[in-house]
Formats: structure tokens, C-alpha cells, sequence
């Protein structure tokens, strides 16, 4: 089966917190928004190009230690790291933070040869910024 989408859904107590770092900070534009009875609410926001990372405990425990330099993704089975390819990764995580994040690792040169910086976003999702530093593409 080969889908025409991926959708990513993020649950949040505070829905317009997370908007406003996504949409207003992060810079993804709203795609559909409904809402219906009970106050149930979902946004759905547009992004370029994704990709799917399968990643066992050892790989993310290794690319926590590589990005942060100790180990702080949330317990298995419910990791879930959202990273955004950018062209200036200090200065991405940097429009982050001021826009609510909370700082994890600043930027860092990975073995991969791109530069990663973690943060924290309003609900609790862990992103990663990364910047590739010579075109090489290769999966971490």
C-alpha cells in the first residue's frame, strides 16, 4: 500500500498553544481546520515533503546522546520526535525557543554531517531542526 499522505496526529491539551508554534512559528501553513460538538477541535497543517523514520529504542537512545549528549526522549513505546529540515539550524532553533519552546540541546554536528538542535514545543512533542552541512542525505 502506497499512501498519498501521512498525517502525523499530535493530541494536545492546549490546541491553540500548539497551533501558534506550529503554524505561527514553526511557519506551516493551515491546510483545513473543523470543529464539532463537545468543543472537539482539529487543525491540520501542510508540510512540503515527510518522511517515515523507523527507528528502534538503541537508535533513538544513540541520536539522543549524539543531539543532547544524554538521554531525553520520552519512555518507549511512546517516543515520537518531529524533525524539520532547515536551512539554518541555530537560527531556527532560535525562532523556536522564542516562540515558546523549551530548549533541549543546542546545535550539534551529528556523524551524519548535518547540524541538529532539540527543543521542546508547547505540548510536549520533541523537535529537531537540522541543517545538512555537505548535501550528504545519509539517515542517522
Amino acid at each position: 500500500m502506497t499512501g498519498a499522505q501521512l498525517r502525523l496526529v499530535l493530541e494536545t491539551e492546549d490546541l491553540d498553544a500548539a497551533l501558534a508554534f506550529y503554524r505561527d512559528v514553526v511557519g506551516l501553513p493551515e491546510l483545513e481546520a473543523y470543529s464539532a460538538g463537545g468543543g472537539a477541535r482539529v487543525v491540520i497543517l501542510g508540510i512540503p515533503t515527510a518522511t517515515l523514520e523507523l527507528a528502534n529504542p538503541a537508535q533513538v537512545r544513540y541520536i539522543d546522546q549524539v543531539e543532547v549528549g544524554r538521554d531525553v526522549a520520552h519512555p518507549y513505546p511512546l517516543t515520537v520526535r518531529v524533525a524539520f529540515e532547515v536551512p539554518d539550524a541555530e537560527e531556527a532553533a532560535g525562532r523556536l525557543v522564542a516562540g515558546g519552546a523549551e530548549p533541549v540541546a543546542p546545535p550539534t554536528r551529528t556523524p551524519w554531517k548535518s547540524l541538529n538542535a532539540r527543543v521542546e514545543a508547547p505540548g510536549g512533542m520533541q523537535v529537531t531542526v537540522f541543517e545538512e552541512l555537505d548535501g550528504d542525505q545519509s539517515a542517522p
